[in-house]
């Protein structure tokens, strides 16, 4: 499954530490591996909603990841931009479920951004 969509990755790990150098300076070249490996499960959760026609696996994917990244001190803007990241590098790159998985990623975002707006405190 990686060698499939090992470009579409490269390019989302590259897009997304252009726009966060300080990620290199943080975290170097481990760091790096990470993300890309990440990536890896991204894929995997999409090709998974993908064999079964369900948006919603790649959303309760997200949704758990997000939770647990934000216990962990993360923002849910930095998967959000991953997300974003996949989404352009699916554009550049002509694989066969580009389409749908661009679909699932915004849905994930959609999805992510509505429980952040449900947990926001209020004022």
């Amino acid at each position: 499954m990686e060698s499939k969509y090992k470009s579409v990755i490269e390019e989302a790990v590259a897009k997304l530490y252009e726009r966060y150098p300080e990620l290199d300076e943080k975290y170097g070249e481990v760091g790096r591996k990470k993300c890309y490996e990440d990536n890896i499960h991204h894929f995997n959760y999409l090709e998974s909603a993908s064999d079964v026609g369900e948006s919603k696996v790649f959303s309760d994917y997200a949704l758990w990841l997000n939770s647990v990244l934000v216990i962990r001190g993360m923002k849910s803007d930095h998967l959000i931009d991953n997300f974003n990241c996949i989404n352009e590098s699916l554009k550049e790159c002509d694989i066969e479920k580009g389409e749908e998985f661009k679909l699932y990623l915004n849905e994930a975002i959609e999805s992510i951004q509505e429980a952040d707006r449900r947990n926001m405190p209020s004022s």
